[in-house]
């Protein structure tokens, strides 16, 4: 074998090498995300977090809330007005997240900035964009389009979480 690698290196050919691993192990992608139906459970609360691999905003709902739609979109509209959201977002990229459950005793209101996300390597803004017929609207401005994940966590008691994780590189 080491025969064969000089004369391939001699000849000018290099050989094969495998391929580099993905960042931390991630293999997300960038696509849209969507599952789960509509639910009553109210949201609670809306918190981010910082992990080695990815940055984490975690929605928090007083029961069972399983439903989400999360896309990267250039255009995020509030629930039941329809204003773009974009403008008053820090960021190079944006989600747009539809969480299924209701926002009835959230306590903020459409175009307020809801988490802090200073120093943070992928998160630049978490803007509420309202609760209209049970549909709630976040627009989640990140650094650039990266990878991301959506699920759902059980807890703590009988409440849910859905998570949104974004990679900080590909």
């Amino acid at each position: 074998m080491a025969v064969l690698c000089l004369a391939l290196t001699a000849s000018g050919v290099a050989p094969a090498r495998a391929a580099a691993a993905p960042y931390c192990g991630i293999t997300w992608g960038s696509g849209d995300k969507a599952a789960g139906t509509l639910s009553q459970a109210p949201l609670l609360t809306a918190e981010t977090g910082r992990h080695e691999c990815w940055d984490r905003v975690v929605f928090e709902f007083g029961g069972s809330a399983l439903g989400y739609a999360v896309r990267y979109s250039d255009q995020v509209l509030t629930e039941g007005q329809g204003v773009d959201l974009v403008p008053y977002t820090a960021g190079g990229a944006f989600l747009w997240v539809t969480l299924r459950a209701p926002a009835t005793t959230f306590g903020a209101v459409a175009g307020e900035h809801v988490a802090t996300v200073v120093s943070y390597d992928t998160l630049r803004d978490v803007v509420f964009g309202g609760s209209f017929e049970g549909y709630t609207t976040f627009a989640v401005g990140v650094r650039a389009r990266l990878p991301f994940r959506v699920f759902t966590l059980a807890g703590p008691g009988s409440n849910s979480r859905i998570v949104v994780d974004v990679g900080h590189r590909w």
